[in-house]
């Protein structure tokens, strides 16, 4: 691979780093769902990812492979982005759908309750949350009084390294409920001001615990299912159907 080959990839791994999983707000990288990455002579980049079961929910994975091709495409040299789902049940449509561009709702016809868009704000929101209270939690023990603080204020609050990176990821995600204008560091997930930070804080942990175990899930089905060496295992459970209930 050539010095400038090289580069190009990076670049495109960083623009994946940017797709997080919804439910799990973990870059898609991070998870190990990228199979394979390659970047023909035409700057045409192809993307082959896999899941953790062979049922994970076709909306995410949809969603997910909307988010990479969006992400890449937007790099200035790259021409064209081609990004398929490998050993899914849906994959034969989620990949036909992404090859024509075709919405998801379009893709799936009348299986598809609905499009992404609601899905994709139910889950920022989530991540919202999870990323507030991690950052709420470092300030608190720092000794900061954070439910009534100013943007501008958190902004200039000197941290250490681990409060400036919650820091930074907790802004990413906080224009996804605070309304344009707002001076208030922390609101709720509807805008407003927080209320007694203690019940408040234990809502958020719900939410935080209950990703966190499905990320540890995932993580877990998809070394089962592919080993430590990206290959897959010799009896695939991840591809039973699931047990009924």
């Amino acid at each position: 691979m050539t010095a400038a080959l090289a580069e190009r990839e990076a670049e495109v791994r960083r623009a994946l780093d940017r797709v997080t999983d919804p439910e799990l707000d973990e870059p898609v990288t991070d998870l190990r769902f990228i199979e394979a990455l390659t970047i023909d002579p035409d700057d045409v980049v192809s993307i082959r990812f896999r899941l953790p079961t062979y049922w994970c929910a076709a909306n995410f994975a949809f969603l997910m492979a909307s988010d990479m091709r969006q992400e890449v495409g937007a790099l200035p040299w790259v021409r064209a982005v081609n990004v398929t789902l490998g050993e899914h049940m849906y994959a034969e449509q989620i990949n036909h759908g992404l090859a024509n561009g075709l919405s998801f709702q379009a893709a799936f016809g009348s299986d598809a309750s609905a499009e992404l868009d609601e899905l994709r704000r139910t889950f920022l929101v989530k991540a919202f949350q999870r990323r507030q209270e991690a950052l709420l939690r470092h300030l608190l023990r720092l000794g900061h009084a954070p439910a009534d603080m100013t943007l501008d204020a958190l902004l200039a609050l000197p941290l250490d390294e681990e409060g400036d990176r919650l820091r930074a990821r907790y802004l990413d995600r906080r224009d996804i409920c605070a309304r344009p204008g707002e001076q208030l560091a922390f609101v709720d997930a509807h805008g407003d001001r927080l209320p007694e930070l203690a019940p408040y804080l234990r809502t958020l942990e719900r939410v935080a615990i209950n990703a966190e175990f499905n990320g540890a899930l995932c993580r877990g089905l998809l070394a089962a299912r592919f080993g430590a060496d990206g290959e897959p295992t010799l009896l695939d459970f991840a591809r039973m159907p699931p047990r009924a209930a």
